[in-house]
């Protein structure tokens, strides 16, 4: 669990790099630039990581697994424009609901009822205090407007 934690740290780590870059870039609103020039530079960087772990399998991969890479590239595309929609619009401190979204999506969806990964109890509630957590915060939004 610590290794899992400091992974999930270093991702979380990422996400807020990159929406603190979006909320504070100068383009304006709908402008594409930022998120092109943000996937360019994470591409690169992807790029060279893999260079490092020297991936002979690459070609081979990419051919038994190119159905899977279009609808995990599909669903990149998607997770950046939901981003960008979401902070352009709304700021950073939404991103708590796009959290619990993907907690239920991901963990329930992807993990439990496509892939059959096991949930146990305590994680089950778990997830029920995090969508706890999305109706606070909207409780706290309506009684801020």
């Amino acid at each position: 669990m610590y290794k899992a934690l400091l992974i999930a740290g270093m991702a979380a780590v990422g996400n807020a790099m990159f929406v603190y870059g979006q909320r504070r870039s100068s383009v304006n609103n709908y402008s594409f630039s930022y998120l092109i020039g943000a996937v360019i530079v994470c591409a690169t960087i992807v790029l060279l990581v893999s260079l490092i772990y020297n991936s002979n399998e690459a070609v081979n991969v990419i051919q038994k697994n190119w159905v899977t890479i279009c609808v995990g590239g599909i669903g990149m595309a998607t997770t950046y424009l939901g981003f960008y929609f979401l902070y352009t619009n709304y700021g950073a401190t939404y991103y708590i609901v796009y959290a619990v979204l993907s907690i239920i999506t991901t963990s329930v969806v992807v993990g439990v009822v496509l892939l059959g990964e096991q949930w146990n109890f305590y994680q089950l509630i778990g997830m029920l205090l995090a969508i706890g957590a999305i109706i606070m915060f909207s409780i706290g939004r309506l009684v801020q407007n």
